[in-house]
């Protein structure tokens, strides 16, 4: 498991706080991209998939992912779970439970995985990035 499940959970709460920029344990920051004006409806499910993604991406090694990916995706649910106030034990079970579970499903890798890339993708078009950047 190239992360497992406590660093996920532990960099929930270290990023959970952070403004415009994903902060992890060692500091690194990336830009996290421009959200403004989504609904909550749609803010809520790119959490789900944002959360479904990240799981997948950090248990299935053919879908692997970057660090800098990796704290984009965490840095956005988190961004827009503290936009719609949610703490941190709240997104944690609404989001983080249910995708793990679906590691359960043998499928789930296949099934999930090549959402990743575009989900990724979209998130730098909206001004979001992978590299670190200076806080």
């Amino acid at each position: 498991m190239p992360r497992p499940i406590r660093m996920i959970l532990a960099a929930v709460l270290a990023v959970f706080t952070a403004g415009g920029a994903a902060v992890a344990e060692g500091k690194v920051v990336v830009d996290l991209p421009n959200l403004s004006g989504m609904s909550d409806a749609d803010a809520e499910k790119l959490i789900a998939a944002l959360a479904q993604v990240n799981v997948i991406a950090s248990n299935c090694p053919d879908y692997s992912i970057t660090d800098g990916e990796w704290l984009l995706l965490m840095g956005t649910g988190d961004m827009l779970a503290k936009e719609l106030g949610m703490d941190p034990e709240a997104y944690d079970e609404r989001f983080y439970g249910p995708a793990f579970q679906m590691l359960d499903d043998p499928g789930a890798c296949d099934r999930i995985g090549p959402r990743a890339r575009p989900i990724i993708d979209d998130l730098i078009e909206r001004g979001g990035g992978t590299e670190p950047v200076a806080e």
